[in-house]
């Protein structure tokens, strides 16, 4: 996951619309390879990756062409925060959806039971699957159907100044706990606040969440857990943070203020994802590069757990250009790619052969977030998951401005999840 969970609520209209979606749609032209020809058209592929990212894609991307020269691959750069809602929009009304989308983890089971995916299964879109990390395929899958090919795999780590922590006398924190114990310390020898914290997205809630042993809910079971124990130690934690000033946050913006308040040396910690690590070097608190430290985030009173993000590479199932489409997704998705991406980006494939690849195995980066991947938290694969953030949102900025207690802001979401989880206790 990643840089922000936003999504639309999607009307009875448009999900009704989601049955004529395969009639229509799509690229600009229609083509393929028919009886095993040359494949031809247009693919119109969204990327959503970031500003740090996209000219990389966008070169991949045009990689394909040159493979299938008479391709030609319809490049849109769609900012994450627009993506989910634009593609439900463009899906539902029958106008204007790509043929291929890079799909945040989350949305692949929201859109698939909309009808907006085409099953690729059996499909040229899958090509070595026994290849993939198994815990990148779970997102991939909906009522036992496969639904994308996974491309990027990640999880949250503590990025961290190591010239500022080591300034001010200080370790890298385990805990939460140890870092509101390091903060004023760090404040008196540095200037720096010890960590920005993202109070405007509820993915990073996650972390606080784990680390007091709690989830939002158990999808096995069918039961509410955000509103238990866990869930009010998690928001207490986030609201003695920055009650104690060991953290500055803002309830808007949170992916630039962050980033930009790591670059400058402002903060000397933040709770971030391998997509900032080329964002963060640009700064000139990273001039030299070997400043950027990256730790596993830090644990609750109970256990140390970060939430299980990525990418996936979803084909509409109105596109006119399917053949196109698969083969697009068999080559973004392939080892070869994904090596180029880690290269260029550090970010982590989800192909366990590329791995091997020594200038992948040597990725510093890579070194540490393979192991945090390994040992992330998946979160439950439901057609509501997307939507489980929303309530968390909410409450999170009622109880860092102190409209609502560490108990009713457990409560109300809880009482949210029940709402929207109609079989669940």
């Amino acid at each position: 996951m990643r840089r922000g969970i936003r999504g639309a609520t999607v009307t009875a209209l448009v999900a009704g619309l989601a049955l004529s979606a395969t009639a229509c749609g799509g690229g600009e032209d229609s083509g393929g390879a028919k009886s095993g020809g040359e494949l031809s058209g247009t693919v119109t592929f969204w990327d959503t990756s970031n500003d740090a990212e996209k000219a990389t894609y966008k070169k991949l991307a045009e990689g394909f062409e040159k493979e299938h020269p008479k391709v030609h691959v319809k490049y849109v750069s769609v900012p994450f925060g627009d993506a989910n809602a634009k593609f439900k929009n463009a899906a539902g009304g029958n106008s204007g959806a790509p043929d291929v989308m890079r799909t945040e983890v989350a949305w692949v089971a929201d859109f698939a039971n909309l009808g907006y995916l085409a099953p690729l299964d059996g499909t040229a879109a899958l090509d070595k699957t026994e290849d993939y990390l198994p815990q990148a395929v779970g997102s991939t899958k909906f009522h036992g159907k496969t639904y994308a090919a996974p491309q990027v795999i990640d999880t949250l780590g503590l990025f961290y100044n190591k010239k500022l922590l080591k300034d001010a006398g200080v370790e890298v924190p385990r805990t939460f706990a140890d870092l509101a114990g390091a903060a004023k310390k760090i404040k008196a020898k540095t200037g720096a606040t010890a960590l920005y914290l993202r109070g405007d997205d509820p993915y990073w809630f996650l972390p606080y969440l784990y680390g007091e042993g709690g989830d939002m809910v158990d999808a096995r079971d069918k039961t509410v857990e955000i509103d238990d124990g866990a869930g009010i130690k998690a928001f207490k934690t986030i609201k003695d943070l920055v009650d104690s000033k060991a953290a500055v946050t803002d309830a808007t913006d949170g992916q630039e203020n962050q980033l930009k308040a790591l670059k400058d040396g402002k903060a000397a910690m933040a709770v971030d994802g391998p997509w900032d690590i080329e964002g963060a070097r640009a700064g000139k608190a990273f001039k030299d590069k070997q400043n950027l430290g990256v730790a596993p985030v830090p644990g609750g009173s109970a256990a140390q757990g970060s939430p299980q993000g990525g990418w996936n590479l979803s084909v509409y199932a109105g596109s006119k250009n399917l053949d196109a489409s698969y083969a697009f997704v068999r080559y973004m998705s392939s080892a070869k790619v994904q090596q180029q991406t880690t290269d260029k980006l550090s970010l982590l494939p989800t192909r366990k052969s590329v791995y091997d690849v020594p200038a992948v195995k040597n990725n510093e980066m890579v070194r540490f977030f393979k192991p945090a991947v390994d040992g992330a938290v998946q979160r439950p694969w439901i057609a509501e998951g997307n939507s489980l953030f929303e309530p968390i949102k909410v409450q999170m900025n009622k109880v860092l401005t102190g409209a609502a207690s560490p108990e009713q802001a457990a409560k109300a979401t809880g009482d949210a999840y029940r709402k929207l989880l109609k079989d669940y206790k």
